[in-house]
């Protein structure tokens, strides 16, 4: 791979710009979004993991190359034309080229995400960050005994013995803004959920104490499982192509009956193995009734997935602490 970088290097170098056509042709070649070398950045993800970091700083070393040598000749070129100019004709001059930034890759992955479930007829709900015991646990099915419960599982902002005073949490999911939306809006409904949620555990390479989902839930009359199924797989496709190897299987959450769990199959360093992206199913009917909607009447999916684990499968990102470390080495490679 290194290789490949050094034949860039020598090809960015060589390449000859005698005129403004010919320079406009070497920033198409190697610095537009199709170029030769974000095209390289896109292999990172198939890079050995023990060759990443030699590639990225080979990599930023050649984007740096020719950014520097585009704007060298475009100085040169401007400073030719504005020099026949007298002061008089100088009355602008074009400004410097100033270093920009870019969206986070997190920031990318969820704009992408929401276009799919744009595409899909889906609208976009908020709620707080800080939740209520109701909107949290109880609406959506949890036991009163239920391990999420527990101060080992979940931030407490505010924790009570008093059965009239409500618990306050940094909310472990945005399932509650299905809740609020439910209250306050007759079906039909089809939203997606977007936001931070907060979990009490270890920092690993799999796991972080504050995390980003995307919840989704469709509410109306006649809605099926083959409803559900057909709109994961299709976002699905639309996000990791049409040949992406997918599973649905059975699974549980307090909240949906029947439940699915859907995996996408995920190669790394020449492995593969099945990574679960996502935890869906049909709404409990008792979730209709804490949020006054019928169940006689309306049927409902929904679904959470992690942006983290949609783009560490998009990317080839392999610890989920490379999104929090604010390593600009890591940043620039999604420019």
């Amino acid at each position: 791979m290194l290789e490949q970088v050094k034949a860039l290097i020598d090809e960015i170098n060589s390449f000859s710009v005698t005129n403004s056509d010919e320079l406009e042709n070497f920033r198409l070649t190697f610095l537009s979004k199709n170029g030769k070398v974000q095209s390289l950045f896109k292999m990172m993800g198939k890079v050995p993991k023990e060759e990443k970091a030699a590639f990225g700083k080979a990599m930023n070393d050649a984007k740096n190359i020719a950014q520097a040598r585009f704007d060298a000749l475009k100085s040169e070129f401007e400073s030719s034309t504005t020099s026949a100019k007298t002061a008089l004709d100088d009355i602008t001059l074009t400004a410097p080229t100033l270093p920009i930034g870019s969206l986070h890759p997190l920031t990318q992955t969820l704009e992408d995400m929401k276009k799919i479930f744009y595409r899909l007829g889906f609208t976009i709900a908020d709620g707080p960050e800080i939740e209520d015991d109701f909107h949290n646990f109880t609406a959506l099915n949890f036991p009163p005994n239920h391990p999420a419960r527990d101060e080992q599982d979940t931030f407490f902002i505010r924790k009570s013995d008093d059965p009239d005073v409500d618990d306050l949490v940094l909310r472990t999911h945005t399932s509650p803004v299905q809740i609020r939306l439910m209250e306050k809006q007759a079906p039909p409904i089809r939203a997606i959920m977007p936001g931070r949620v907060y979990r009490n555990e270890a920092v690993s390479a799999k796991s972080y104490f504050l995390f980003h989902q995307v919840e989704a839930l469709y509410v109306d009359k006649n809605v099926s499982v083959a409803d559900l199924k057909e709109t994961l797989i299709t976002f699905v496709k639309l996000m990791y192509g049409s040949d992406v190897k997918y599973r649905l299987r059975p699974g549980f959450f307090p909240f949906t009956e029947p439940s699915l769990e859907m995996d996408v199959w995920w190669e790394s360093n020449g492995k593969g193995k099945w990574l679960e992206i996502l935890g869906s199913g049909m709404v409990d009917p008792n979730v209709f009734k804490a949020s006054g909607i019928d169940p006689e009447v309306y049927t409902g999916f929904a679904w959470g997935m992690g942006v983290e684990r949609i783009a560490i499968l998009k990317h080839g990102i392999d610890d989920i602490r490379s999104f929090y470390e604010n390593d600009i080495r890591f940043l620039e490679q999604f420019n």
